[in-house]
């Protein structure tokens, strides 16, 4: 059987400099946006002719970030459960697979004209910035939306937000345009569920900026914002 070797097509840009802070799944932050940026042999208009009769599309793209597997673990540990129960590999969206693919489901805001051919503006973004893609395809969802289907564990704490409490004067440290974007990343608790130390300082990478906040019976206090440094 020949084998077949996955080209890059394009690079997806977001605030999210590192893995920690980004929604579970994608969907989740609708007002996370991103940008699809195309390598230039696939820059080219022809391409995305009919894209924009679409409101969302498939992203497959490559976990390059993550450290290559030795062997095959057939079991993992969601985090969403508390990191202490497994479940089968294939039975969950885990980075660590034998191949490193992610698919994200996100909305189609905006084909954009760069000047030297197009990129899209997506939201709903679960990718950090830099994330190779693999490949685009158009939802369908007159086929792929299943109402009564059933989630399986990952329903667990599906709804659960967290108050956010940002004071007034680092809120103003954040570029208006970015402001509900950081709240509703902020809100999705990017805590691994096994992680709920009141006293612990957490932070991530947002827009060029490191935010550090605490948790405590529910509500997120930001407590700095400071430059974000590699």
């Amino acid at each position: 059987m020949t084998e077949r070797k996955l080209e890059t097509i394009a690079y997806v840009h977001t605030d999210f400099p590192e893995k920690f802070g980004i929604p579970r799944q994608s969907g989740l932050g609708s007002r996370l946006t991103g940008t699809v940026e195309f390598v230039p042999k696939f820059r080219v208009w022809e391409a995305l002719r009919g894209i924009e009769e679409f409101s969302h599309l498939w992203l497959i793209w490559d976990f390059s970030r993550v450290p290559a597997q030795d062997r095959f673990e057939p079991l993992v540990r969601p985090p969403r459960l508390g990191g202490n129960e497994k479940r089968g590999i294939f039975a969950t969206r885990s980075p660590f697979r034998p191949n490193p693919l992610g698919l994200s489901l996100v909305r189609l805001e905006q084909v954009l004209d760069t000047g030297s051919g197009p990129a899209l503006l997506i939201s709903g973004i679960d990718l950090m910035d830099g994330t190779p893609v693999y490949d685009i395809k158009p939802y369908l969802p007159h086929l792929e939306a299943v109402p009564q289907a059933k989630g399986g564990f990952a329903l667990a704490h599906a709804g659960d937000l967290l108050d956010v409490v940002f004071p007034d004067e680092l809120l103003r440290l954040i570029p208006e345009e970015k402001r509900e974007a950081l709240l509703e990343a902020l809100s999705l608790d990017p805590r691994p569920a096994y992680q709920d130390d009141p006293e612990r300082m957490y932070g991530f990478g947002f827009a060029g900026l490191d935010v550090r906040f605490t948790v405590r019976d529910g509500r997120l206090t930001v407590r700095e914002i400071r430059e974000y440094r590699r």
